[in-house]
């Protein structure tokens, strides 16, 4: 069964050690090339993510933009996203796809001539924040809790005009509500769970989950074992009990998965890199009927960006 994950960090950890080896780098990577082909991966979303001591400088983007294509997209078995036919053909042919996005416009420094370089350079969503505030919006950790100000408003009415897809995690919760008036296209959570299990502010609150799921967006369960279950260890059973909740809200057809691999540092206990998606899987269907299994793994996602990458 495919598998399509909607978050990694790969390439900020690339950028911060040249000498990992995305091909086999089994020390250091929880995302390879073959632990991808291992599990079933289809379809992997790459985070252009910067560390702290570089997220106001744009060369740094360019030079993950960079590394995905000399350390990733170089490999034969990868396809790039840009579009819905580069989408159909990597599925229908049997390449791993990768899309390219950007979490936090920090150093776009409201810029929108940046923005529009990374749309030509392939982004095709964008996550406006990390968990602080930024000069477009405040994040989820920021305790005055403040929606985008002016440059971010007009952050997201090029977004808009460009057809960039926007991506509400890490977003503060004001910022959240002024995104789904604003947003042209349906946004996504790429890496949320549901708070009503697991209360942290990273995680969506069931009025957040019910809109994205009305406005037709997709949420990718994650990996982050805080974010999955209070309960020490967290084993995967747990990540059950986000999808029956969001299913529950009538979110059967908007689920999905974004792991946040290679931006965590601890794991659910089996489940400790992309090469263990397939233990996923297989505990999924013990659960649920087939045809709903791929559509959580799979065909949400699938669908989602089919209908919202440029043609």
């Amino acid at each position: 069964m495919k598998i399509f994950d909607a978050h990694c960090d790969v390439l900020s950890k690339l950028l911060e050690n040249p000498g990992l080896d995305f091909v086999r780098g089994r020390d250091g990577l929880d995302v390879t090339l073959e632990r991808m082909l291992q599990s079933g991966i289809g379809v992997q979303s790459f985070a252009v993510y910067l560390p702290e001591r570089w997220r106001g400088e744009f060369k740094y983007v360019l030079e993950s933009v960079d590394l995905f294509h000399e350390r990733v997209l170089k490999e034969p078995q990868m396809r790039f996203i840009r579009t819905k036919s580069d989408l159909s053909r990597a599925s229908n042919e049997g390449w791993i796809g990768a899309l390219l996005t950007l979490e936090g416009v920090d150093s776009l420094h409201g810029n929108m001539a940046y923005l529009r370089i990374l749309y030509q350079l392939g982004v095709r969503t964008v996550g406006i924040t990390w968990n602080r505030a930024n000069w477009a919006a405040d994040g989820v950790l920021e305790p005055r809790n403040g929606g985008f100000t002016s440059a971010g408003k007009e952050l997201v009415r090029e977004c808009n005009r460009l057809g960039l897809i926007m991506d509400v995690s890490h977003l503060s919760e004001t910022g959240f509500w002024e995104l789904i008036e604003a947003a042209a296209k349906p946004v996504v959570a790429s890496h949320s769970n549901a708070t009503r299990i697991s209360p942290r502010p990273r995680n969506l609150t069931d009025a957040q989950i019910g809109s994205v799921i009305q406005t037709g967006g997709v949420i990718g369960i994650t990996f982050v074992p805080p974010f999955v279950s209070a309960e020490e260890p967290v084993t995967m059973d747990k990540i059950l009990l986000h999808i029956d909740h969001v299913c529950a809200l009538g979110g059967r057809r908007h689920i999905g998965f974004g792991s946040d691999f290679d931006g965590i540092g601890q794991w659910i206990v089996g489940l400790e890199h992309a090469g263990h998606y397939d233990r996923l899987v297989n505990l999924l269907l013990k659960h649920y009927r087939e045809e709903d299994v791929e559509l959580f793994v799979y065909r949400n996602w699938f669908r989602f960006y089919m209908e919202h990458l440029p043609d």
